[in-house]
């Protein structure tokens, strides 16, 4: 099973949005709620914790790319 890993809802700052940098790559073991990546918009950074356990499967965007409320960042594979 496959979980997806999206830009938080919350964060339509109505502002530029965009990949800080992954903690996490590609193949590294994820537990719940453990930060991943960060996003930065025009005056916060916010961290974006992993929604399930497992192995960091894809990183589809990475450190500097802009983003948007709702845009899948990447994929967790559920053991």
């Amino acid at each position: 099973m496959t979980t997806e890993i999206r830009v938080p809802r919350i964060l339509d700052a109505g502002g530029r949005l965009s990949i800080g940098r992954w903690f996490k790559s590609t193949g590294d073991a994820v537990t719940v709620d453990e930060p991943l990546l960060e996003i930065d918009t025009d005056s916060i950074t916010h961290e974006v914790v992993a929604p399930t356990t497992g192995v960091l499967s894809e990183i589809l965007l990475r450190d500097g790319a802009s983003v948007e409320p709702g845009s899948l960042l990447g994929t967790i594979s559920q053991f």
